[in-house]
């Protein structure tokens, strides 16, 4: 297998932290999230450099899964970074270089002789992680398919596809098949219409009202609307239209669903970036605003959220979790925790490589810094606003 080019290879210094606008501080953060695991997956040292931290003690068996989570949630949040045209000087310079390193780790990831061969059929695992690289595929076309060489293009093809001899769970695993159903598709590959089809349509199933999905038939009280459900259902939707027009209708209600979600969100980021620590997963920390990243990255926040506003909560949110002592280990890698260490907070699948889903936050590094989302003047948001004594518009469900 080729080796690393000297230009992937030179590992620069971490952006600093002092007088950094916003957008610096979210590219220091990716560096800080992506360094670790694209650097020794693109070597093929992934299984032997990355601890497997997991609350069970049963690190054998999150050793199965817990390298393909690293790499496919990280991608999932990072794609659009890589994708985006930028200008000339540091933070170009970072993205080239990992572009080069997310092509040889998925090259690595995906060769049956690489020592960094990873399980994508084996359990029931992989297919949610198989569902998160492909949405990463999706989010980063060019970058993470078109500019693979045709080895790794066909290597990549047979491991999403190895994936269907899992039978996804009757919840929001269904969205999973879809998405590797309808990253497939975007290959050239055959695809499979019906896991697309009774995802979507056991989803309508499961709405139950004013923005919010049952995981399943019922109501859960925590983020899997914004970890995985509705990301997922405007991902699926907006993708696979390039290949049917069948779920073309869905559109248009599943974005203002959405929407809802997302305004419901930003209303729970407390004034000093808090929010509130409910339901399983919370270990994925600011993973919880998958959602609204993503409506931040395509244009389709609700009409009373400004992108400015966004990023200021989500900033805020970031350096509130991330920044804590204790966050990472002494090799940088990510630890199992909210606000810091706090391993029992860990549910028996959570392992380290769970734990990069934090990087969903992300996604609006897609957009050019030029874009108002990182131009404008930042906003107090909703709870900063009213607990501060300011007027605003009352809230209403849809």
């Amino acid at each position: 297998m080729a080796g690393l080019s000297a230009a992937a290879q030179a590992a620069p210094a971490a952006p600093q932290a002092t007088a950094e606008n916003d957008r610096e501080y979210w590219v220091r953060l990716l560096h800080r999230l992506g360094e670790p695991v694209l650097v020794n997956l693109a070597r093929g040292t992934l299984k032997r450099e990355m601890p497997v931290e997991c609350l069970t003690g049963d690190e054998a068996e999150r050793r199965r899964y817990t390298h393909l989570e690293a790499i496919g949630r990280l991608l999932a949040g990072i794609a659009p970074w890589l994708e985006a045209p930028l200008a000339a000087g540091a933070e170009r310079e970072l993205q080239q270089r990992y572009c080069g390193l997310a092509r040889q780790a998925l090259a690595m990831a995906t060769d049956p002789a690489s020592p960094d061969f990873l399980n994508f059929s084996e359990g029931e695992q992989p297919l949610v992680d198989c569902g998160f690289l492909a949405q990463g595929v999706l989010r980063a076309p060019n970058e993470l398919w078109r500019k693979l060489d045709s080895r790794t293009q066909r290597n990549l093809a047979a491991a999403l596809t190895a994936s269907r001899a899992i039978t996804p769970n009757y919840s929001n695993w269904l969205l999973f098949s879809a998405m590797v159903e309808t990253a497939l598709a975007m290959m050239g590959q055959p695809w499979d219409g019906m896991r697309v089809d009774y995802a979507i349509r056991k989803h309508q199933e499961w709405y139950l009202g004013d923005g919010t999905y049952g995981d399943g038939p019922q109501f859960h009280w925590d983020y899997y609307n914004s970890f995985v459900i509705q990301p997922m259902l405007l991902d699926t939707l907006r993708h696979i239209g390039a290949h049917s027009n069948r779920w073309k209708r869905y559109r248009p209600e599943t974005l203002m669903r959405a929407q809802r979600y997302a305004a419901i969100q930003e209303r729970l980021i407390a004034p000093d970036g808090s929010f509130p620590a409910v339901g399983r997963s919370i270990t994925y920390r600011c993973g919880v605003f998958h959602l609204p990243a993503l409506l931040a990255l395509t244009g389709e926040l609700p009409q009373a959220l400004s992108g400015p506003r966004m990023r200021s909560a989500l900033t805020a949110v970031m350096r509130r979790l991330m920044e804590a002592p204790g966050t990472f280990d002494d090799g940088g890698w990510l630890r199992i925790g909210f606000r810091g260490h706090q391993p029992h907070l860990g549910e028996r699948y959570i392992s380290t490589g769970s734990l990069y889903l934090c990087a969903a936050v992300l996604l609006p590094l897609g957009l050019a810094p030029a874009d108002l989302f990182w131009t404008g003047a930042g906003e107090d948001w909703t709870s900063r606003r009213v607990w501060g004594g300011q007027d605003g518009e009352a809230d209403h469900a849809i």
